[in-house]
């Protein structure tokens, strides 16, 4: 059994960007779990609609 596993797991969210305005895009998030547990997000990424892959540092949560 391990221990330690890394999982990847899409869900599509609403984000705000200034330039576009308000979209729903499909966000990736890597994390790392221990014992069934999540323990922190290693890294999480969106895709453009041209295929780009882009950090998701760079727009907003919007509600």
């Amino acid at each position: 059994m391990k221990l330690i596993k890394i999982h990847r797991k899409s869900k599509y969210e609403k984000r705000y960007s200034r330039s576009m305005g308000k979209l729903t895009t499909k966000v990736t998030y890597i994390k790392k779990y221990v014992l069934g547990i999540p323990i922190h997000t290693l890294h999480r990424y969106r895709e453009t609609y041209y295929g780009e892959i882009k950090n998701c540092s760079d727009c907003n949560l919007a509600a």
